[in-house]
């Protein structure tokens, strides 16, 4: 009798055990968000709040980059802004090429974002080069990084695009493939074999269909070039698409400190931690994966002292339109869908 009583009770216990973890389960998926933003807020954001400030560099001569109504408050943080996005081969103190550059605007109450790619050989005036010694005044864009790092191709591009930029964020290729491997790889649809055929280019081969690239892998993915600009800044476009996702994992989230740390000295922002960790936690934990437009400035290849990509000059006015509808805070979703003539990545 006393054995029935035992093997009773410890059935209870075990239904009762059972009863709390499924409890629990359905509680952590049904207040997932909620749990992840307190987590967010109150575990991750302080221990990389200093690491961030570690990669705080302002622009020197950006009007836009101290003024007191463009730092988020809270009567101003649901503004569109702008922000320039440089991928850079950077080695040492040298500043290195501007392989990536992405024109963006971020509308955060939209949850929606335009990437506008400038390919690294447009033959662009360089804004400042007069004040460094051997620098062309009329050159690639991507030099002007070369010639004076963020500051000088934040007002090249403004200048090219007569837009306003508020801030950059640099990552050199070190960094990339760091923080993408950390982020546990990511999926790339790479249907066929990549590979550099030319002897004039860094050997490059990535195998097609596999579940996840690694950040060596993703980092030859978006350095490809032999087949055009465009498909190269859609890779990029891609690539930066597919690690937000990644982000968005309940467990990458967690292992945000590290993923920081390997950034490291590898970034470099003018925007303050509590910008960035603001910004992190609405698009990454709020409102999912935002809605992505994506435009290329279109031109044409030219050969006149070396190889350019001659802009089209009516496209660059068209973009510059195009920017001023997505920075406006009055434009609805079918003033944007309007303006945007590219398919949303």
């Amino acid at each position: 009798m006393k054995k029935k009583t035992k093997t009773s009770k410890k059935k209870k216990i075990w239904l009762f055990t059972l009863a709390i973890v499924l409890i629990a389960g359905l509680g952590s998926y049904v207040f997932r968000k909620e749990l992840l933003i307190f987590g967010f807020n109150n575990v991750v954001a302080p221990t990389i709040e200093h690491t961030l400030d570690g990669s705080y560099v302002p622009l020197e001569n950006n009007e836009n980059a101290e003024a007191p109504g463009l730092q988020p408050t809270a009567d101003n943080k649901d503004r569109p802004f702008s922000i320039l996005l440089l991928g850079t081969d950077q080695r040492g103190k040298e500043n290195g090429l501007s392989d990536s550059i992405i024109y963006t605007v971020i509308r955060p109450v939209d949850h929606k974002v335009l990437f506008v790619s400038i390919p690294r050989d447009s033959y662009a005036e360089i804004i400042g080069a007069e004040k460094v010694k051997g620098a062309r005044k009329e050159t690639k864009i991507n030099a002007a990084h070369s010639y004076g790092g963020p500051q000088m191709s934040v007002d090249t591009v403004k200048n090219l695009l007569n837009a306003p930029i508020e801030y950059y964020a640099t990552i050199n290729f070190n960094g990339l493939v760091g923080v993408t491997d950390a982020l546990g790889g990511v999926e790339l649809p790479i249907t066929k074999v990549i590979e550099n055929k030319s002897p004039d280019h860094e050997k490059l081969r990535i195998e097609p269909n596999k579940p996840i690239y690694s950040g060596a892998e993703a980092l030859m993915y978006v350095r490809y070039r032999e087949d055009s600009d465009f498909k190269r800044t859609e890779r990029q476009r891609i690539f930066l698409k597919s690690a937000l996702e990644r982000m968005k994992r309940v467990d990458n989230i967690l292992n945000i400190q590290k993923i920081i740390e390997i950034a490291g000295s590898n970034f470099q922002t003018n925007m303050k931690s509590d910008f960035i960790l603001d910004l992190a936690k609405r698009v990454i934990l709020e409102g999912g994966t935002p809605e992505i437009t994506s435009h290329m400035l279109q031109g044409e290849g030219r050969r006149k002292d070396q190889w350019y990509y001659m802009l089209d000059e009516n496209d660059v006015k068209r973009t510059h339109e195009l920017i001023e509808i997505w920075l406006n805070p009055d434009s609805t979703d079918t003033d944007l869908a309007a303006a945007s003539a590219d398919d949303a990545a």
